[in-house]
């Protein structure tokens, strides 16, 4: 049966953004308006004869045969245009999409340093990308390649070093804070704290952790605020900065408010050090030509 990839690619856009008007938005002027995605959509779903999506005026949703589709298209796509890609490196400048999934630590504190170089050095080239906690599979989600910390990474993956190589996490409260409640002279006296948590989209709220002369302790803190890690870190900030209690986070983020005296460190002989991130993206022989250049413009930037 032969099937139109364009209507392929029409149905995973439509699948992803949760609508045809988003799917439009998503793909841009060449991608073709919400009336013409919804027309491959319906001229794929009768060639299959099947329903893919169960639509009302507002939203669409994957019908079972439409999620098992997206599930095997996801990948199948992502190699169809690493193939197309290859004439692509051929070209003097290379040219096409390069999509990364990154956690949104790795958007605020690693890509700043190299997407406006990059850009500039690649002008054909336009990097997509997608900030979010949730651990997804990045072929599945239509991703070219990601940044993970090393205990984050998928299997059957290359990984190569992006950014810092080391990293530390830090403790922090407002000046006036700490006048008025102390200042902890060892960890567990956070306990007594209070402490601006955060937490995952699973539901999980990691204890804090910290380490001096071999020796490491978690502790298990509770306070008056828990956000969101991803887009309501910032609001946990703010807090600690207008003196809501303990705030502990990547040295990184909270340096400009450690330098300017906003913020006051908290236990800083304590603070633990971690890896950097790690590009990673498949094994394959033919990259993208896009993430060729991506690997080689990070590469060239180590020391």
């Amino acid at each position: 049966m032969a099937t139109n990839l364009g209507d392929l690619t029409a149905f995973v856009a439509v699948a992803r953004a949760g609508g045809f008007r988003g799917a439009a938005i998503a793909k841009g002027a060449s991608g073709g308006s919400a009336s013409s995605l919804s027309e491959a959509v319906r001229r794929l779903e009768t060639r299959l004869g099947v329903r893919l999506l169960n639509r009302n005026t507002r939203s669409v949703a994957l019908t079972e045969a439409g999620a098992r589709l997206l599930e095997r298209l996801g990948p199948a796509l992502v190699e169809v245009e690493a193939a197309l890609d290859v004439a692509n490196g051929f070209r003097d400048r290379p040219a096409g999409t390069l999509r990364l999934n990154v956690p949104l630590s790795a958007a605020r504190l690693v890509l700043p340093r190299i997407v406006p170089p990059f850009l500039a050095a690649y002008p054909d080239i336009v990097l997509e990308v997608i900030a979010e906690e949730s651990f997804v599979d990045m072929l599945a989600a239509g991703c070219d390649a990601g940044i993970r910390y090393e205990e984050r990474l998928e299997q059957d993956m290359v990984a190569i070093p992006i950014g810092p190589r080391k990293q530390r996490f830090a403790a922090a409260a407002a000046p006036a804070y700490l006048d008025r409640r102390g200042r902890p002279a060892h960890p567990r006296e956070l306990l007594g704290h209070a402490c601006l948590r955060g937490k995952f989209a699973s539901g999980a709220m990691p204890a804090w952790e910290f380490e001096r002369d071999g020796e490491t302790i978690k502790v298990e803190t509770s306070g008056p605020l828990i956000v969101r890690v991803g887009g309501a870190i910032e609001l946990a900030v703010e807090a600690a900065v207008a003196g809501s209690g303990v705030i502990y986070l990547f040295e990184d983020w909270l340096r400009p408010y450690l330098d300017s005296g906003a913020l006051e460190p908290v236990l800083p002989s304590w603070w633990p050090s971690f890896s950097g991130p790690y590009l990673y993206y498949p094994s394959r022989r033919q990259l993208p030509a896009p993430l060729r250049a991506f690997i080689d413009f990070i590469q060239a930037l180590r020391p």
